[in-house]
């Protein structure tokens, strides 16, 4: 990567604060969200207990976008991920198409956590709560990278004890029963990739990671140890929290609860622990907006500063050294959204497009190295998006293909008139 690419004109580059541990607890603050709270739910209704390998499913394809996102941020330490990625191996195109593919389907699911927060929060004024929600974010990601790590810290220091209690209590209750856990109750071959694609909306957040390459120490040693640990780690409580509440629930109530942690510890004879497991998915709802909204704006970033978008959201903060008119655009749009849009069409547009940006980073981790075993993980994981994205619901792909097809159409616009 180019001085020029890593910085702006003006010289100001983003500052190298995060270690392995900052990023680490950003990734798991992107990860452990509240994706745990609120897809168990969706995938039990399309796969019944075999959400259990849907699970699975979604983190073998995870695991595989990590490794390819890995290795291709060592080899471009940069802000922008699978954008910086896909413009470097496979040609302008695909990096455009990469970038825009995530700056859109993450803005919609900024908008999905804000409203989760409204939900848990004060359900008469989602909305409201939603966007006040996006206000207070935007402006401590204005104030430095320092103070966003310092805050996803305290939210996954929140998250994790209560996801635990969650687990302690279901399986250690009376309630718990393993013939619920019984697989073959299954909703068919289609139910259960439908169901990997709604868990793997949960995993995704390791890309941010990546996309804080220029703000990461050390970013060839660091990011390849961060992603892989984060993700273990979220596989981990994420297993424990689905056999629990699966364990106690079953597949049938499991799919049509509202609030699915909350139901299985009042199953479970503790309710008095519910408020705690709701304030927990606020919690965990406002540390997924944080990253996202930190995410989104590094990606508009690398973008506009190769004018694909407006030139004046490369600008960085000579105080703050953050990248602050694009925070402060994607936090306007994200605030909008939140005042408007559904929930569920949100996390489903979001998971077309996450799928598409990693499926072009397995693509260019694929031409990295020509030999057999290394081009494992990129392949699969390059089936495995391309899987997954297209076994959504019908309208998240039909929605999500046409956006999608529209940033290549502007994309071709522009070349044709700048040609001319």
């Amino acid at each position: 990567m180019t001085q020029s690419r890593a910085q702006q004109p003006g010289g100001v580059g983003l500052r190298r604060t995060l270690g392995v541990g900052d990023a680490v607890v950003i990734g798991l603050g992107s990860m452990i969200g509240a994706g745990i709270f609120a897809a168990l739910a969706p995938a039990a209704d399309a796969a019944g207990s075999a959400l259990l390998i849907g699970l699975a499913v979604a983190a073998v394809v995870a695991y595989c976008n990590a490794t390819s996102s890995a290795r291709l941020a060592a080899l471009y330490p940069a802000s922008g991920g699978t954008y910086v990625y896909g413009r470097e191996r496979l040609g302008a195109f695909w990096g455009y198409l990469a970038g825009w593919s995530f700056v859109v389907g993450k803005t919609a699911s900024c908008a999905a956590m804000a409203l989760t927060v409204g939900a848990y929060v004060w359900p008469g004024q989602a909305h409201a709560v939603a966007v006040a929600a996006v206000v207070a974010l935007t402006a401590v990601n204005y104030g430095g990278m320092q103070k966003s790590a310092l805050l996803t810290r305290v939210i996954v220091a929140v998250v994790l004890p209560v996801l635990a209690c969650v687990v302690v209590v279901c399986l250690g209750s009376g309630a718990a029963d393993a013939a619920q856990l019984d697989v073959g109750r299954s909703g068919g071959a289609g139910g259960l990739l439908q169901a990997a694609g709604l868990l793997f909306f949960a995993f995704a957040g390791y890309a941010r990671i990546a996309t804080l390459g220029e703000e990461v120490r050390d970013p060839a040693r660091t990011i390849p140890r961060a992603i892989p640990l984060a993700l273990g780690i979220t596989l981990v409580v994420y297993a424990a929290v689905a056999v629990s509440v699966l364990s106690v629930l079953g597949a049938d109530r499991l799919g049509h609860a509202a609030a699915p942690l909350a139901d299985a510890v009042r199953a479970a004879g503790v309710p008095a622990l519910a408020p705690v497991v709701q304030v927990g998915a606020a919690v965990a709802a406002l540390g997924s907006l944080l990253a996202l909204i930190l995410g989104v704006s590094r990606t508009t970033l690398a973008m506009a500063r190769d004018r694909h978008l407006p030139g004046a959201l490369a600008a960085v903060h000579p105080r703050f050294q953050v990248p602050h008119w694009a925070e402060l655009a994607i936090g306007a749009v994200v605030a909008a959204l939140a005042a408007t849009v559904d929930v569920r069409g949100a996390i489903g547009f979001s998971s077309f497009g996450v799928l598409v940006y990693y499926a072009i980073a397995n693509a260019s981790a694929w031409t990295i190295d020509s030999s057999p075993a290394s081009r494992i993980a990129p392949a699969v994981g390059l089936l495995g998006c391309l899987t997954l994205a297209f076994a959504l619901p019908g309208v998240s792909v039909v929605v999500g293909a046409g956006v999608v097809c529209l940033g290549a159409l502007v994309y071709g616009v522009r070349r044709w008139v700048a040609a001319r």
